[in-house]
């Protein structure tokens, strides 16, 4: 079995671990391994896979490990990254299962979870304004993502419908009204 395997799923299962906040909060860590330590994909790759893995049903986190694996090595490597992504968190929420009624009232467990939740903001906007740069989002275009946001918040628009609509604005934009190159 090739050594890469044994690397991935450390990879993973150690990204796993070691992030709070989520599949959003994991996006910088992941593109850090897997982009610059390991050179397993470019960035315009992972931002692809980001972008297709974001767009699907799911756990974020697992969807990425899922598809950078099968990009990888088809249908093993996704298995082996997925497994490493899920399994911390598997057994760290059965030990939290198995011991909570020791710590539900215990006030430095609960301050230290009010502690974490300003980093994991912090998190998130990272990887956002990462992405922004990739994706040419420039003062003159920044009005899109906000006007989505704005929408999804303020009006209570379906994000369904917003997908939609870029999707077809950005067919419309690219097929007939962005100049050829």
């Amino acid at each position: 079995m090739s050594n890469f395997y044994l690397d991935s799923f450390k990879t993973f299962f150690k990204i796993g671990l070691f992030t709070l906040g989520g599949g959003y909060a994991m996006i910088p860590i992941i593109e850090s391994e897997v982009v610059d330590r390991h050179k397993w994909v470019s960035k315009e790759e992972f931002i692809d896979i980001l972008a297709i893995a974001q767009s699907c049903p799911g756990v974020m986190a697992i969807n990425l490990s899922v598809f950078m694996g099968y990009r990888l090595r088809r249908l093993k490597g996704a298995l082996c990254m997925c497994l490493g992504t899920a399994l911390p968190s598997f057994l760290i929420i059965l030990a939290i299962a198995m011991f909570f009624h020791q710590f539900e009232d215990n006030k430095v467990v609960a301050a230290m979870f009010r502690g974490i939740r300003p980093a994991v903001v912090a998190l998130i906007a990272v990887p956002t304004f990462s992405m922004a740069r990739s994706a040419k989002i420039t003062l003159t275009n920044c009005w899109i993502p906000i006007a989505c946001a704005l929408a999804i918040w303020m009006l209570g628009v379906s994000p369904i419908y917003v997908i939609l609509v870029a999707g077809i604005g950005g067919f419309v934009y690219g097929k007939y009204i962005k100049p050829t190159e």
